[in-house]
């Protein structure tokens, strides 16, 4: 059942009509950046032994994470330098929970412990990324639905009062 207190995204408004005439609220204007890919050895330290590959596999991970999409979101959905954190705590998201699976793939959903069998702790760690990960989808417009919400720079016509012209 959907929330009745969220607030139906502006294209929905448009589209099923506003028979209250309530004005439309169009989002907030951002002025055009190009996005920096952070250093990610600030994030995945490079350190020797095993841990050193597992962070090197990150880096690469969050990397291509990156540059997939970020061209993407410029175009769809106007970000800009403010939203650089939201980005970067995303592309490590998506980068731990690659670790995460991992994990779970070399180790196993179960593992003996000194008590026994016993759940990976992988397997939360991971959930709460994927949680996380559901709000990054949400806020940036990743997911048909959240896309829905968003209004593309383009959207916004061309007006003389823009105070990013």
């Amino acid at each position: 059942m959907a929330d009745p207190t969220r607030r139906k995204p502006p294209l929905q408004v448009i589209r099923e009509g506003n028979p209250g005439k309530r004005p439309v609220n169009e989002g907030v204007r951002l002025p055009p950046a190009d996005l920096a890919e952070p250093d990610w050895t600030d994030t995945f330290a490079d350190v020797p032994g095993d841990q050193g590959a597992v962070n090197e596999r990150c880096r690469n991970v969050a990397s291509r994470e990156w540059r997939r999409v970020v061209p993407v979101l410029e175009l769809t959905a106007g970000i800009g330098t403010v939203d650089t954190s939201t980005l970067t705590d995303y592309c490590i998201c998506i980068a731990r929970i690659d670790q995460c699976e991992r994990e779970i793939s070399v180790n196993g959903i179960l593992m003996l412990g000194e008590r026994g069998w016993q759940k990976n702790g992988a397997t939360t760690i991971v959930g709460q990324y994927r949680t996380q990960l559901a709000r990054y989808i949400g806020e940036l417009g990743l997911s048909p639905s959240a896309r829905g919400r968003l209004i593309s720079p383009e959207d916004y016509g061309d007006d003389d009062d823009d105070v990013f012209d």
